[in-house]
């Protein structure tokens, strides 16, 4: 205190004690030259000197009561400000006994004599316990009479008779309009979504005349409803296809229901036409509506590119899927492909060079189509290669008779070569897959500015997206089948090797299930073209022999296998073979006969890599399942590798997405047993 009172002393206080300093220096010089005028000044320093402390005294003293005085006021200003706050502030014991409170804090509580009582016998839900174990800011949320507070708490120390107390001070700070708007807020945001008819034209033409009247009151109907219902604007932009704008508040409201609009679409049936599904996607959390509008475009082609039925869900972050249950709908129409065969033939033979490659541990289906698409580039005379690091178990066989073959001289090339062979301008064929991390060689992907993709599995998250030629068709039984119509549309008297027609028909064998599973009109007239041009159906059995050591895994699997709910199975082989992940597909497939078996599961390890094979007879989309662990494929037929993993930790991670499955289906049927 007085360290700040000498602080603040005058300037001219501060010269006056110069000048006394002075004048008792002089007094002693002359002392020594004019005694008399030296002593006189002498005793003239000496009494100046007394009357400054003295005043100095003085005046500290009046500071003091002055600063006393002005903090008892302080104290009177902020004790009325506690109290006139409308902040609700309350100050209590740490056993929870109110000390003293605010009107403000009267007011919220609502009754009387609060003085003296426990807070938590009064406001449930308070724990001071938690607060004063926290080594942070001391807060915490609560809702009280139907208003949500942020509490701060905050200790203070008083002395009362040399003893110390401690007490709490809490402030309630009412933030429930603030809540209230930020929720208005949200649920007010546009959420934008475009619907499609799937294969609009093909259903009407399934169906006569007077039932297609009704099929389109129907659809229209459903349609309609689902605008009325959400309360947005839907709008009809051409004969399929509708725009549809509505609340955020609504988007969870349908989510909640799984958007049983594709159900309601799905009921509607006129007898043995085809059957009627939509595709919807939907964008929000977009910045504008524009953003809105193109994250439900890109949301709509990826619900088709799955294959249709299905809701997608877009935000900036991620992707939601719904439905989904409906098997892609095979087109008659070969348009695309004749389209995509000239497409393909001006780019090849407007590039330097062609890379093709397919996915990473290649099967059939890839290499059939990748040698199919090499022997389109020799015809069109163009320098084109494989890209294969290494061959594996599944293509073994055929990849031996390809090297010993002098008509693909040089074809194969590694990972290091086509990465020096391949510019800006070489074409890129990818087929098989669509998601760049499982191409054979990522890197050419980034290097090429020319990439054509060649696929038929269901579309997910993960694609080549600046491809400048998509041939997407989840309908086709396999890749191996869309690379026979393109050679078909490539030229009129195109030729290709026997071997190649060998390779394309073990592709189809492969993905088919010698011709058992996903087959349509355009599969049986591939199998057909590729017999015309040498195709051997004995030599592409060859393809696929095995020896005592896959019998020896498949006999382990049957008998590890379980069955869960007399419908799905699941097993696994611990004998770490090479081509473990052939015989885990070729188990999944023989499970499926046992009787009531609607789906299997198989997994088989090597080298610090699980497999896993899915297969089913079209109820249980098993491509949805596989998603969940990184893979994907088809509705009954998919896959996933789970990197650096065991037999025993996969089996878990298969069995939990089982039983979500089981418990999902049980909840949507006691949903439609309520309804």
């Amino acid at each position: 205190m007085e360290k700040n009172i000498v602080q603040g002393e005058s300037h001219d206080s501060k010269l006056g004690l110069i000048a006394i300093v002075l004048i008792f220096i002089q007094s002693l010089i002359l002392l020594f030259f004019i005694p008399y005028v030296g002593g006189a000044l002498l005793v003239v320093s000496i009494v100046l000197a007394f009357f400054y402390l003295r005043r100095r005294t003085v005046i500290k003293e009046q500071v003091i009561e002055e600063i006393k005085s002005l903090k008892g006021a302080d104290e009177d200003i902020m004790r009325q400000s506690l109290i006139n706050t409308p902040i609700p502030v309350c100050v209590i014991q740490f056993d929870g006994n109110i000390d003293w409170c605010n009107p403000s804090f009267e007011a919220i509580v609502n009754e009387p004599n609060l003085i003296g009582r426990d807070i938590s016998e009064i406001i449930e839900g308070l724990s001071l316990r938690k607060n004063l174990n926290e080594t942070g800011e001391m807060y915490s949320e609560l809702e009280y009479n139907d208003r949500k507070y942020t509490v701060v708490y905050n200790v203070i120390k008083t002395v009362e008779n040399e003893i110390a107390r401690y007490r709490m001070v809490l402030y309630w700070l009412d933030k429930t309009d603030v809540i209230e708007l930020e929720h208005n807020y949200k649920m007010g945001q546009n959420v934008m979504a475009f619907v499609e008819i799937d294969g609009y034209d093909d259903v009407l033409k399934s169906v006569d005349e007077e039932t297609r009247a009704k099929m389109k009151m129907e659809i229209q109907k459903v349609l309609t409803e689902l605008g009325e219902y959400v309360e947005g604007a839907m709008i009809k932009i051409d004969r399929a296809n509708y725009a549809l704008i509505f609340d955020k508040e609504h988007l969870d409201v349908l989510i909640a229901e799984k958007f049983n609009v594709l159900d309601k679409i799905r009921d509607i049936d006129h007898g043995s036409g085809l059957p009627v599904t939509i595709s919807m996607g939907v964008g929000y959390k977009g910045q504008s509506i524009m953003e809105n509008c193109e994250f439900a475009i890109g949301a709509l082609d990826l619900a088709l590119g799955r294959g249709g039925d299905q809701v997608v869900v877009k935000t900036e972050e991620d992707f939601t899927f719904f439905g989904g249950k409906s098997k892609a709908v095979e087109k008659k129409n070969k348009v695309k492909s004749r389209l995509i065969g000239h497409a393909l033939k001006q780019l090849i033979t407007q590039s330097p060079n062609v890379l093709i490659m397919g996915h990473k541990y290649p099967d059939m289906d890839a290499m059939g189509a990748a040698v199919g698409v090499y022997d389109i580039c020799k015809h069109c005379n163009k320098e084109a290669h494989i890209v294969l690091e290494k061959s594996n178990v599944s293509i073994d066989i055929f990849v031996d008779e390809l090297r010993e073959d002098e008509h693909y001289d040089g074809m194969f090339i590694d990972h290091e070569s086509a990465k020096e062979m391949c510019g800006r301008d070489t074409v890129v064929i990818v087929c098989d897959t669509h998601r760049p991390n499982f191409t054979e060689c990522p890197e050419l992907l980034e290097i090429s500015k020319k990439k054509v993709v060649i696929d038929h599995h269901r579309r997910g998250v993960e694609f080549i997206n600046d491809a400048v030629l998509l041939f997407h068709e989840i309908y086709v039984s396999s890749t191996c089948e869309m690379v026979s119509e393109l050679i078909q549309y490539i030229d009129d008297e195109v030729k290709i090797n026997k071997l190649t027609a060998n390779g394309l028909m073990g592709g189809i064998f492969l993905d088919t299930k010698n011709f058992a599973f996903k087959t349509g009109v355009r599969t049986f007239e591939a199998a057909s073209f590729l017999k015309k041009l040498g195709a051997n159906t004995t030599d592409v059995k060859t393809f696929f022999n095995s020896d005592l050591e896959d019998l020896m895994a498949k006999a382990e699997i049957i008998k590890n296998t379980k069955i869960i709910k007399d419908k799905i199975c699941i097993s696994f082989s611990k004998s770490e073979i090479e081509n473990i992940n052939i015989v885990v597909a070729q188990s999944a497939d023989e499970l499926l006969s046992i009787k009531d078996v609607e789906a299997a599961f198989v997994l088989g390890s090597v080298d610090g890599q699980v497999f896993v094979s899915a297969r089913s007879l079209g109820n249980i989309n098993v491509h949805v399942m596989m998603e969940k662990l990184g893979g994907g494929g088809h509705i009954d037929i998919a896959g996933a590798q789970l990197e650096h993993s065991d037999i025993e930790h996969g089996y878990r991670q298969v069995l939990e997405i089982i039983e979500d499955y089981l418990k999902e289906e049980e909840e949507d049927e006691d949903e439609s047993d309520i309804s």
